[in-house]
This record gives structure tokens, sequence and C-alpha cells, in this order.
């Protein structure tokens, strides 16, 4: 049993909570599918909450929903100016979702959903169909000019063609993979410095245990401070990557 409680990997586990199968497809209500769910809901729940009664004079929850909003809507007009602005909406849906779920994780027997590939890597797929579809709708076959950087030499075009088609297939990969890899690893690492206590109370017993799971414990609490920030940076990232790519969409080529 002690061993399942300090397993750093069983954190991960998908469970089934709900079983459902339409036309031979499993699509069961999982542990997973809660906590996105419920982020989902915490961030409706919050604005709905905090903007009800908007007053001239913004009250503490009206301005965190402000500031929270407005720090989006700033990485959008930085990145994309005013190009981006019919896109602030999806971005801070983006980040927002990101935030959450990642905090969420932070809690105790919650589960990460952004520590599995298959979330992270949809909303990088989505991501990138997304810029295309935008680019070629916006540009039409103007938008390959993404491909074709400005002010390169004729010469050595057809290999930096190359290389831009590779990094820009690439995109979706990277972008779920960095999220996924943060977070399952941050996760990891907190869980096995956290198991240090109770191991090495059994190991040594209740007094010298103690006293050494409280040298431990300053390490704990550093390594959950930096897992809180990191819970913040995945999701900036992911939505200042998602700016930098709807920019190639809108302006491709730095056209």
């Amino acid at each position: 049993m002690m061993q399942v409680a300090t397993d750093p990997m069983h954190q991960f586990l998908v469970t089934r909570w709900l079983h459902l199968d339409v036309a031979g497809v499993d699509i069961s209500f999982t542990n997973s599918a809660f906590f996105m769910v419920l982020g989902v809901l915490l961030i409706i729940g919050f604005f709905a909450w905090a903007l009800a009664r908007p007053e001239t004079v913004p009250s503490r929850k009206q301005s965190l929903a402000e500031i929270w909003y407005g720090f989006v809507a700033g990485i959008v007009k930085d990145v994309n100016h005013a190009d981006g602005k019919p896109f602030v909406p999806l971005v801070f849906t983006i980040f927002s979702f990101i935030f959450v779920a990642n905090i969420l994780g932070m809690l105790p027997n919650a589960f990460t959903s952004t520590s599995h590939i298959v979330v992270t890597g949809t909303m990088a797929v989505f991501t990138f169909l997304l810029v295309v579809v935008i680019g070629v709708w916006k540009n039409g076959f103007k938008f390959l000019k993404v491909f074709v950087p400005s002010g390169v030499p004729w010469y050595i075009l057809w290999f930096v063609v190359i290389i831009e088609v590779f990094s820009f297939l690439s995109r979706p990969l990277s972008l779920g993979m960095r999220l996924f890899a943060n977070m399952l690893g941050g996760h990891v690492a907190l869980k096995v410095f956290a198991g240090f206590v109770p191991q090495l109370i059994v190991g040594l017993g209740f007094v010298g245990g103690l006293m050494a799971a409280l040298l431990v414990m300053p390490l704990v609490i550093g390594v959950t401070a930096l897992e809180l920030l990191v819970a913040f940076l995945q999701a900036y990232v992911f939505a200042i990557l998602t700016c930098v790519y709807l920019n190639d969409a809108l302006h491709p080529g730095g056209h």
C-alpha cells in the first residue's frame, strides 16, 4: 500500500468513473474529464460571480477579473497588434483553461489533465490547424510566404524553405510536448520529494524520521512554489506561442 501511495507515476493514472459505450466506442467519463470540466466550470463561475454587478470603482473580485483578462489581451495586442483583436477570446480561453487545469493539479488527490500528451497534443493540433485555416482564408496562396522569409539570398532559399516547412510542421509537436513534459516532470519531482517525509519516518523511526523530514520540508516547499510558477509560465508560453503562430497566419512572411 505504501508503494502505491508513494509511486510518482500513480498520480497520472486515468481511471473510469462512469463507463459509457456508444456503438462500440468507449466514451467513459474519467477522472481526467472530470477535472477538465471542473476547470471550465470554475472559470465560468468565477467570471460570472466577479462581473455580475460591474461597478465604476471595481471591487477586488472585479479587479482580479479585469487584470486577468487585461493580461491576456495585452499579450495579443503586443504580438498581433490591431489585427489580433478578434482572437483575444480564443487566446484568453486557452490561457485560462491551461492555467486553471495546472493549478487544480496541485491540489491533494487531484488530477493534472495537462500532464497527458493526449490533452496537450489536442490543444496544440487545434491551434496549428486554426492557424492554417485562418492563414489560407485571409491570404489564399500568399499564406505560403510563411515558408519564404524575406531577405534570404536566392541561392540558399531552397534550403531555408525546407527548414521552414519542417519547422512549421513540428509546431504542434513542440507546443504539446512542452506543456506535457513540464507538468509531468514537475509533478513527478514534487511527488518524489514529498514521499521522502513518510519514508524517513518509517525508516528512521518517528523521532529520527521527523527530524530528517524537517530538513526535507523546505525543499518540498520550494519545489511546490516552483511548480506554482511553472503552472503560470506554461499557460503564458502556450498563449504567447499561439499569438506568434497567429501572427504568421495574419502576416505570412513578415509582410
